[in-house]
């Protein structure tokens, strides 16, 4: 049976927010932060997934032009170099291949526009989907990841699109509607610690916060995606993180991703890859 040829797109910006590929203080001591990338990378090496799907490239939006992401990613740089922290080892390798050598940038330069510029955000925004669309052909990819992309896809999430239901997300929260532990969007796990001290935020700008009941557990999705915001219906989510209300955001990050969301990405590409058309 022909494996599934898996695209992996991510936000290099947001990697470098949870300092991964570092050693980060946790408790006095130092635990090494592995980004999701890198455990996928292993995991095809080590377990059945690596036989049901074929790693083809790795995908990163990131504006060299832009000077936000200049500041964001100035101690990681826009690709490998051995005197730059990387947010992988440089040796890492997934099914024989550097995974180095399969990055590949697809920049969303219509960020730099402000967001008043409301018409030609969107024009420059439809034109990135599309470089990414003609990307995906070009590749065949079957199967394409986004692991902290800080974009809400548009037409590619849309039911006219090629990969409708062959999008799908990895997110640091439970998104299941109505549940207690529900935690979407970019804020998830600072609203999750903020749930555990017993807060809701009611305004993210302010940061305003109401008293509520504290809800100490968190968890991460893999889910389809669709046009709103980790709203897509869930493939599989694990409830595996107990939080502890002295955490740090870091501190909390290496738990849900090592307890909960490394765990949710491979089970739930495991499920996919039962429903999957190589």
């Amino acid at each position: 049976m022909p494996k599934a040829k898996l695209v992996y797109i991510m936000s290099l910006r947001n990697a470098a927010a949870d300092k991964a590929g570092q050693h980060i203080d946790y408790r006095g001591q130092q635990r090494y932060m592995k980004s999701p990338l890198e455990s996928l990378a292993q995991a095809l090496d080590s377990t059945p997934l690596g036989d049901a799907y074929a790693l083809e490239a790795v995908l990163f939006d990131d504006d060299e032009g832009s000077p936000r992401d200049r500041k964001a990613l100035q101690d990681y740089g826009f690709g490998f170099a051995p005197s730059r922290q990387c947010i992988f080892p440089g040796e890492l390798q997934a099914q024989g291949r550097r995974v180095n050598d399969i990055f590949h940038n697809v920049p969303s330069t219509y960020r730099r526009l402000p967001l008043e510029a409301t018409a030609e955000r969107a024009a420059g925004k439809k034109e990135f989907e599309q470089r990414l669309l003609d990307r995906l052909h070009a590749l065949r990819a079957d199967i394409v990841v986004l692991d902290g992309l800080l974009v809400i896809l548009d037409q590619l999430a849309r039911p006219q699109s090629p990969f409708f239901r062959r999008i799908v997300n990895i997110h640091p929260g439970i998104t299941r509607l109505g549940s207690p532990f529900e935690r979407r969007g970019a804020w998830a796990t600072l609203d999750a610690l903020h749930g555990a001290r017993g807060q809701r935020v009611v305004d993210w700008h302010t940061r305003e916060t109401v008293s509520v009941e504290p809800v100490r557990k968190t968890g991460a999705s893999l889910h389809y995606v669709d046009t709103g915001i980790d709203s897509g219906e869930v493939i599989f989510d694990v409830l595996g993180t107990d939080i502890d209300p002295e955490d740090t955001i870091l501190e909390l990050r290496w738990n849900n991703f090592n307890r909960s969301l490394f765990p949710a990405l491979h089970q739930g590409l495991a499920l996919l890859a039962e429903t999957v058309d190589a």
